[in-house]
């Protein structure tokens, strides 16, 4: 039973690239047929024996006057049950998953769910990663979907089990990240009883989750699980929440597979193809316009191909959200970087002496707008945008599209193509103009003696790894030099928390990613108070054996709520120090005790001089390794626009050494 409606209006277009878009001559198709299939094959399916491992499945949805979404399967799953077998719901939501591709769960058991942790251990496809908190699975998830664009998959007891996830689906929704969180309920019979360990965990996410279920029918899991995954992963992705009572989980029952979606209401308001006359209009305008500027985010991720060419076309500097970070490769000579409230100078710049903003894929964040009047004030707004509650929602714009990302970017690039010499795109004398900011206000530090400099770090471990970690963050200000001093060249190389700033985040996120991308460097760049939040996951590094680096950066203290308490409270410390108060002089707690206890190998170093090799060591040693780089508390993240300020309130000097 669907417990809410979903949320947001989508186009299936943001679908990942595995999303087949193939079909079968004998079946016809309507004009309206949308592609949908599961997640692709992970590298660990090839290690199955060959009757486990999962065909290539293609199946198309169409829209009929019933009210209904058809589903036809075009390829055979291989059941480890007979088709009249009775089995358990448990065994049927597990069979579910296994259909939609999923390779990897996070997982913690607890009552309610004891039953799908049985069934998960007769699945030959599914490996369970165990955290060692449910926040800890979630934000794994997370991680997992960020770092391959595919729906990640976490799940937990009722009760506060399930409120443990709370952080997470809230994270997902505001970063619009797919995941499917599935939750053990008590038994229906008890449901509104105050049982033991019950929360109405539908009703407590309903306004932090893209949608969500409450199973009342065992025959509803297979559609139930087919359409929470086309929901997570279609039009502006978000969580999925299914919540399953436990005697759902044990009642048998012979499931049908080929039961149809019944989402006419989300299919219906789907965003149609761009209308290319408004594409045309958007390219009249950048031939009119003398000082464009790109503002990408996050919408331009499954679009990064798409948007180079753009850019190749146009020759329009591109400036980064902290979501769109790597959508648009930083080390090239067109960006401008990121944007916003630590944004670099000559980003914030661009925007507000733009005639000509080119918001594609974004929400217009108050961290990256400030003062919403003095934002874009000069410039003509293009907005495009999957979801039609963003556009307008912050900033009027005078042009707007409600199209996903990469088929617009792929229409106005035909269009470009096609007039060719007939517009001439000249913009030297712009970036000549941003090329001076860039030389004038540089991103740049200071060194005290032989302390170490935070933002020094990152700048070497980007030269070690040749920028191509996946790199990721709890939050603070670990987060922003993360995002300013490490150049990230791809999407999905870039694992924050934006919207919700949730810190904690980083430990487990990089878990996720090391599930997700084996083949990858894994670096969790935090902050002391951001690694103490999930801390307990090194033990889930050890016994998984993930190669996981940490690169700590620890300076005693809340680093971000420092600045801010230098900057507008005099200086006085309110609860955001960390360390021993009656042994100032120690490091307090010892990290690497924290790493030992969990056989961890794990250094520290206090002098700048010693920096890159320590790095090059924790690089080299094969698994996980923990790295506790101290650093001064003085240290703050600049530029800086203080928060609701404008461009020209802008920051650019001083740290928590001098007084204001």
């Amino acid at each position: 039973m669907a417990a809410t409606a979903p949320s947001s209006s989508s186009s299936l277009a943001n679908l990942p690239s595995h999303f087949s878009q193939q079909s079968k001559p004998q079946i016809p198709l309507s004009r309206f047929t949308l592609p949908i299939s599961p997640n692709p094959h992970k590298p660990t399916l090839l290690h199955q024996p060959p009757g486990r491992r999962r065909p290539l499945h293609i199946s198309n949805v169409l829209s009929n006057p019933n009210t209904t979404t058809t589903v036809f399967q075009l390829d055979t799953f291989v059941s480890r049950f007979a088709p009249d077998e009775p089995r358990k719901g448990a065994d049927v939501l597990v069979e579910a998953l296994e259909r939609e591709g999923v390779t990897d769960v996070f997982a913690y058991p607890g009552g309610a769910s004891m039953e799908i942790h049985q069934a998960l251990t007769r699945s030959r496809a599914i490996r369970n990663v165990l955290p060692r908190h449910e926040q800890g699975g979630v934000f794994a998830a997370e991680g997992y979907a960020r770092a391959s664009g595919l729906p990640g998959v976490c799940i937990a007891t009722s009760g506060p089990g399930a409120t443990n996830l709370v952080s997470g689906l809230a994270d997902a929704l505001l970063d619009s990240v797919p995941m499917v969180a599935i939750t053990g309920q008590v038994p229906r019979r008890m449901i509104g009883t105050d049982a033991f360990q019950e929360t109405p965990i539908v009703e407590v996410t309903r306004s932090i989750t893209k949608h969500n279920y409450l199973v009342l029918d065992v025959e509803d899991i297979p559609r139930i699980v087919r359409e929470a995954f086309f929901l997570a992963s279609s039009g502006r992705p978000g969580p999925v929440l299914i919540d399953v009572p436990k005697d759902i989980q044990q009642q048998l029952v012979i499931p049908n597979w080929d039961q149809p979606m019944r989402l006419p209401g989300y299919m219906s308001r789907l965003p149609k193809p761009p209308i290319e006359a408004h594409l045309e209009q958007i390219v009249r305008l950048i031939s009119e316009s003398k000082r464009p500027v790109l503002y990408v985010g996050g919408g331009c991720l499954n679009s990064s191909e798409e948007l180079r060419e753009f850019v190749e076309h146009t020759g329009i500097p591109v400036a980064s959200t902290l979501m769109g970070l790597g959508a648009y490769p930083s080390s090239d000579e067109l960006s401008l970087q990121m944007l916003g409230m630590h944004g670099t100078v000559y980003a914030n710049y661009s925007v507000d002496k733009s005639d000509l903003l080119l918001a594609f894929g974004v929400r217009f964040d108050d961290r990256v707008t400030g003062k919403l009047e003095a934002f874009a004030s000069r410039a003509k707004i293009v907005h495009i945008d999957i979801d039609s509650a963003e556009i307008g929602k912050n900033k009027q714009p005078h042009v707007s599209v409600c199209a996903d990302m990469k088929p617009a970017l792929r229409s106005l690039n035909k269009i470009l193509e096609e007039k060719g010499s007939k517009i001439k795109l000249d913009f030297s004398a712009w970036r000549e103009e941003l090329n001076e900011q860039k030389v004038n206000y540089p991103l740049s530090f200071k060194t005290f003696g032989e302390a170490i400099p935070p933002q020094y770090a990152i700048q070497v471990l980007d030269e070690l790894t040749n920028g191509k970690a996946i790199i990721s963050t709890g939050v603070g200000q670990h987060q922003m030099w993360a995002a300013q001093f490490y150049k990230y060249n791809k999407p999905r190389q870039w694992l924050t928390s934006g919207g919700l700033g949730a810190m904690g985040f980083g430990l487990p996120a990089a878990i996720g990613a090391a599930v997700a991308r084996p083949d990858a460097v894994v670096v969790d760049i935090d902050g002391d108070g951001s690694f103490m939040m999930n801390v307990q996951e090194l033990a889930t590094i050890r016994v998984e054996n993930l190669p996981v680096k940490i690169m700590l950066l620890n300076n005693q203290h809340l680093g971000m709520v420092v600045q801010w308490e230098d900057r507008f409270y005099k200086s006085n410390r309110a609860h955001t120090y960390l360390g021993n108060p009656s042994k100032e002089s120690e490091i307090f707690p010892d990290m690497l005790k924290f790493a030992d206890a969990c056989d961890i190998p794990a250094a520290r170093v206090t002098r700048k001089e010693d920096v890159r090799a320590a790095i090059q060591n924790m690089l080299d040693t094969p698994g996980p390794y923990l790295l506790d780089i101290i650093v001064p508390h003085q240290e703050h993240v600049l530029p800086m626009i203080p928060s609701g300020g404008a461009f020209r309130d802008v920051i650019t000097d001083g740290d928590g050494r001098s007084t204001y």
